[in-house]
């Protein structure tokens, strides 16, 4: 029997066959170093795990708002609203099953089948698979190498915008790049979202995920606030990956369809889940500022190593816990032409398993270099000195 022909426009995670392939490898008795997976090996704190353990004692075990329980959303609110400079009420928030479903139901609630939403390229997966899953054309815009990082090419994006453009999805603290946005190239998203009339979905994952500076969100731009949706989500800051717990934060009438569409697909987040989330806000945050200490020592140490191999050159990314570098001399050198071949042998030389550039999009014309990604959320400081000390050797035989 034929199956919906919309499933042939579904993408999917890459980064999980990196894992299957580690995980085949390492079955054979060898020493795998992952590189691959934005996981956190970290625990969730325990106050947090706690207080979820009380609330299932407490009978919080069965159905509850599809918006979320209140004292959640408000929480939710209070906090976003004051690291952001902004004011929003429970009622702008929807808390979802972690941060992903608020790509589906943004892309649901803004784009119609055959209208165009722009997305960063290298960038999230997800972003494009929903796009075209809905029957929307996705168009990915670029990043250019600078000498601190990466930039999105602004004068493309400008380029993009069309009658039938929709939504721009705007991922700063990027994955898998690491990237930042400037002050100037964020009010340039701004402008053109606002010249436009663009909805904006913007992705803050690891608004909070730094180790240097403040996080700035382009809803506090002017004339920003009513037209982006703000994706959420307890997963990195509070080393909640598998408790799967997020939210959409946005304007209300936006909200209120998200909050029907949670209905429809999942009735409403765990409730128990959902009383971790409020101590995670209102609670002892000490297990995060160790966290962060943690991350942080971890990038420092891949980063010097990464920069000592020949051929390799990797920026040092103020935020998030992954890292892009340009592994082109060293292909060359090792007389390597494709990405995927790289990876494989890199793997099965030295344990090392890490995830490539085209696991986070289609290569745009033009790009004429060769990444890849490191996650260093999942491997221990020695094992990460240990894997890369190998990876070394290798590029260097």
């Amino acid at each position: 029997m034929a199956l919906a022909e919309r499933l042939s426009r579904l993408g999917t995670e890459t980064a999980f066959a990196v894992s299957l392939a580690a995980a085949e490898w390492g079955a054979k008795g060898n020493t795998i170093y992952p590189f691959h997976l934005g996981d956190l090996n970290l625990p969730t704190p325990g106050n947090i795990v706690e207080a979820m353990d009380r609330a299932i004692a407490d009978g919080k075990t069965g159905y509850c708002p599809a918006a979320g329980i209140a004292p959640l959303r408000e929480a939710l609110a209070e906090d976003t609203g004051a690291r952001r400079g902004l004011r929003y009420e429970p009622s702008q928030v929807v808390v979802q099953p972690g941060g992903k479903p608020v790509i589906t139901k943004f892309i649901q609630a803004v784009m119609n089948p055959g209208e165009e939403v722009l997305y960063p390229n290298p960038g999230y997966p997800i972003y494009e698979s929903q796009i075209e899953y809905f029957g929307g054309v996705a168009r990915p815009y670029r990043y250019l190498p600078t000498g601190t990082g990466f930039a999105i090419d602004v004068d493309q994006v400008r380029s993009m915008i069309g009658p039938r453009t929709r939504a721009i999805v705007y991922n700063d603290l990027q994955n898998p790049i690491g990237a930042e946005s400037s002050a100037a190239e964020r009010e340039a998203i701004a402008e053109i979202a606002i010249a436009n009339d663009l909805w904006v979905l913007s992705d803050e994952a690891y608004f909070e995920m730094r180790y240097s500076g403040t996080s700035t969100s382009i809803a506090s731009l002017p004339g920003m606030q009513d037209r982006t949706v703000i994706l959420y989500t307890f997963s990195k800051k509070f080393a909640m990956t598998g408790w799967r717990l997020g939210a959409a934060i946005g304007p209300a009438d936006l909200a209120a369809v998200i909050g029907k569409l949670n209905t429809n697909d999942e009735s409403c987040t765990t409730h128990f889940v959902q009383y971790g989330g409020v101590e995670a806000l209102r609670g002892d945050q000490s297990g995060t500022a160790s966290m962060l200490a943690v991350l942080r020592a971890r990038r420092d140490a891949a980063v010097s190593l990464l920069n000592a191999m020949p051929g390799v050159k990797v920026h040092t990314p103020e935020a998030t816990f992954y890292l892009f570098p340009d592994v082109t001399e060293a292909m060359a050198a090792k007389g390597i032409d494709d990405l995927a071949s790289f990876a494989e042998q890199a793997l099965h030389a030295t344990g090392v398993s890490f995830c490539t550039r085209r696991h986070f999009g289609r290569p745009q014309p033009g790009e004429d270099r060769n990444y890849v990604r490191f996650a260093f959320s999942g491997i221990d400081e020695p094992a990460i000195r240990e894997g890369l000390g190998r990876l070394g050797e290798w590029i260097a035989s």
